[in-house]
């Protein structure tokens, strides 16, 4: 077992001096007198007795500072309900962007789907000139023949 001087005592567990002799008095604490100095066991009674005190203490001490004021109170709320009335302004804000972002999106797309539309339009367009091309360049072709051919067989006869 080892022993304590009071003023140890009371540098361990914060107490001051008149609340140890009190609890000696009680006889809350072991403790021994030799040669004329008094020595306390701090392993008997600091759970039972010093924490309890010293709790009840500290609630004594801090009970009116940890009252909370009703003014706190309606500010915190008033506070929350703004904020609160924020996020849903700026959600608002951010549905009416999207809307709008999306409708710029559809129009986009619509307008690339119209001209794409005429360019397949243009396309075919094309491609009909181009086949009917390539039939007039084989009929130039079989004509010319046809007048080469007779050419030809008219000057060797």
């Amino acid at each position: 077992m080892s022993w304590m001087s009071d003023e140890e005592y009371c540098e361990l567990t914060g107490l001051d001096i008149s609340a140890v002799e009190d609890l000696i008095e009680h006889g809350k604490l072991t403790v021994k007198v030799e040669d004329g100095i008094r020595h306390i066991d701090p392993s008997k009674g600091t759970t039972e007795v010093i924490v309890p005190a010293k709790l009840a203490e500290l609630a004594e001490k801090n009970t009116h500072e940890m009252m909370v004021q009703p003014e706190f109170i309606e500010k915190t709320i008033g506070t929350i309900i703004n904020l609160h009335e924020k996020v849903l302004d700026a959600k608002d804000e951010t549905l009416e962007a999207v809307k709008v972002e999306n409708e710029f999106l559809r129009e986009a797309l619509q307008s690339l789907q119209e001209l794409y539309d005429e360019d397949r339009k243009t396309i075919h367009t094309l491609q009909e000139q181009l086949k009917l091309s390539q039939e007039e360049v084989e009929f130039m072709r079989r004509k010319y023949k046809l007048m080469w051919n007779k050419a030809i067989a008219e000057h060797t006869d």
